[in-house]
Parts: C-alpha cells; structure tokens; sequence
C-alpha cells in the first residue's frame, strides 16, 4: 500500500509539472492561466481513465456482488489518494491565473488567505466532493468494509468515465475549437456518457444487489443498512446536480448557435 500511495504522490504532480513545462514551450502565445488550466484537465483526464479502467476489471471480475474481492480496489484507492490532494491544489492554481487574466491583478497579486478563500468560496462544492472521497470514501474502503462489495467500490470507480470528455470540452474552448462539431459531438458523449455512468449506475447497483438475492429492485433499498443508502445518496445528490447544470450549458450553446445561423441566414443576401 505504502508503495502505492508514494506511486500516486509522484505520478500526479509529476505529470501536472510536465504538462505545463511542454505546453508552455509549445503554445507561447498562451497565459499561465491557459497553461495551468489545460494541464490540469490533462491530469483530470489521466486519473479518470485510470479509475475508469480499474472500476471495469474489478465489476466483470466480481461474480458476488458482495463477497468477491480484487486486489485493485484497495491499490487504486491508495494510488488516487494524492490525486485527491494535487487537484485541489491545481484548481487553486487555475483560479489564481485565471483572476489574474480577467484583471484581478490588485487582489491576485500574489498568493494570499484572500484569494485561497475566494477559490473555496467558488468551488466549494468541489473542494468537498474531494474531501469527502479522500476523508470518508477512503478509510470506509481501506478498514471498515471487512472486505465486502469491492464490485459496487469498482462501479464507483467507473462514474468516472465522463471526467475525460468533460475535460477534452474544457481543451477545445481553450483552443478556439468551441463553434467546431468536434465540440458538439464531445458535449452530447458529455451529457450520454454522464447520466450513464454517473447516475443510471446507481439503480443498476442496486438492480444487481437484487438480482443475486432474488429481491425486487424497487425493494432492495430496504433491505441495505441505512448507512449504505444515505452514502449512496451523498454521492449521488451532486451527480444530479451537475448534470443539471451540464443540460444548461448545453440549452444556452444550442440557443447561440441557434441565433447564429439565423442572423447568418438574414445577412445573406437573396438570389431570387
């Protein structure tokens, strides 16, 4: 285990640091800001990949959804714990470049309590989401499972299958690619590949719990300790949340669009 969080702790932050060293070099037109935020989605992207594929072995090699158990549960968890840590820290980065460029240069300055304070006050919700899988998700994994349900621990894993997708939208904003059908069909595997992965694979856990006890779906939920729903709702009450937030990204980008081609549709001029 040790060797699997010093494995992560040098992983991240190492490719985190690469990735703005090369970008820098290569994009010198690009701020900071750009450099910071793009390496950062690179990261995201990895890490979510990794979790994605794991998530995958550990479900299709576990046959009892409760009691069979793969070395890669306790191994990722491990591994991803630094993750945790350095994505903080590279959202705190992002937001101090990216108020800096938007000219915030007097209150961004330099690194301070006041611009630590409005990086939580903005992403207090992922700063959470983080907290809670490094403070509770990883200890209720490591020691209080007894070594049970590592298929619904590789599920978990798998909710992470959109973050690359979500991040590869992020790099072709960055790269003016945003008016692109390359971005159009990213953001509709977006919201697919979220709903699907994010919330859906919350009922099909439970619809697999029943279906090896030969409990009816709509019923399982009173068959499981309360500890397990009221977890399972905490991770899923902001899933939902964000993908609400997600459909409205994507209703505002097709009304823009929309009005585009109609105000190039009027400026054209008639041929008849």
């Amino acid at each position: 285990m040790f060797h699997a969080l010093v494995c992560g702790a040098v992983v991240f932050p190492g490719l985190f640091y690469a990735f703005r060293k090369t970008l820098k070099h290569s994009f010198r037109q690009w701020s900071d800001a750009d450099v910071v935020s793009v390496s950062e989605r690179l990261v995201s992207a990895i890490h979510a990949s990794l979790a994605t594929a794991a998530g995958v072995i550990v479900v299709t090699s576990c046959r009892d959804t409760m009691k069979d158990s793969h070395w890669l549960v306790n191994g990722f968890v491990v591994f991803g714990a630094p993750y945790m840590v350095h994505d903080i820290y590279a959202m705190y980065l992002s937001h101090y470049h990216v108020q800096r460029v938007r000219g915030q240069s007097r209150s961004y300055s330099s690194h301070s309590l006041q611009t630590v304070k409005a990086f939580v006050c903005k992403e207090w919700m992922l700063i959470l989401h983080h907290l809670a899988l490094l403070l509770v998700f990883m200890p209720i994994t490591l020691f209080f499972r007894r070594g049970l349900g590592d298929f619904f621990i590789g599920c978990l894993f798998i909710t992470e299958f959109s973050t690359p997708f979500i991040s590869m939208g992020k790099i072709l904003i960055q790269l003016g690619l945003d008016d692109t059908r390359l971005h159009r069909l990213n953001g509709i595997v977006v919201l697919l590949s979220f709903f699907t992965c994010r919330i859906a694979i919350f009922p099909f856990m439970y619809w697999m719990y029943g279906w090896q006890f030969g409990i009816p779906a709509h019923k399982v939920a009173f068959h499981l300790p309360l500890q397990c729903n009221v977890g399972n709702m905490a991770i899923l009450a902001p899933q939902v949340y964000w993908f609400i937030l997600l459909l409205r990204k994507a209703k505002r980008l097709y009304q823009r669009q929309k009005r585009g081609k109609e105000d190039g549709s009027k400026d054209r001029p008639r041929t008849d």
